[in-house]
Formats: C-alpha cells, structure tokens, sequence
C-alpha cells in the first residue's frame, strides 16, 4: 500500500505501523512530532497505530535556536 510521508509517496507493507514507517525513514526517537491526518499522535502509540492505504503523514522536527 502507499502513505504520503511529508508530501512524498512511499510504498509501506500492508500492515505497517507508524513506527514501522518512521523508522524506514530513519526518523530519530526524540526531537520529532508527528501527525497522522492532521492529527498529532502520541509517541507511545506510534508502535500500535497501523496505517491505511493512502494514510497522510507529516513528521516534525524540533529545531533549537533563537
């Protein structure tokens, strides 16, 4: 199946988890936030939330600075 990772289509296996698919892109554990519909989802629910076919995801990362 395919899901929109920050605008760019990535074919994920048909029972990927959000986990599954941060770290196929090699999406750290900390610093990052993400939203799954417009919707932020919960680091502790990332290994439990299976995606669907055309799943819209947008990973945020935390930027220090001033």
């Amino acid at each position: 199946m395919t899901v929109l990772v920050n605008g760019v289509v990535t074919e994920v296996a048909p029972d990927a988890t959000l986990a599954d698919v941060l770290a196929a892109h090699g999406v750290p554990d900390r610093g990052v936030a993400v939203a799954l519909a417009g919707e932020v989802v919960p680091r502790t629910a990332w290994a439990s939330t299976r995606l669907r076919d055309g799943a819209v995801l947008e990973v945020l990362t935390a930027v220090q600075g001033g």
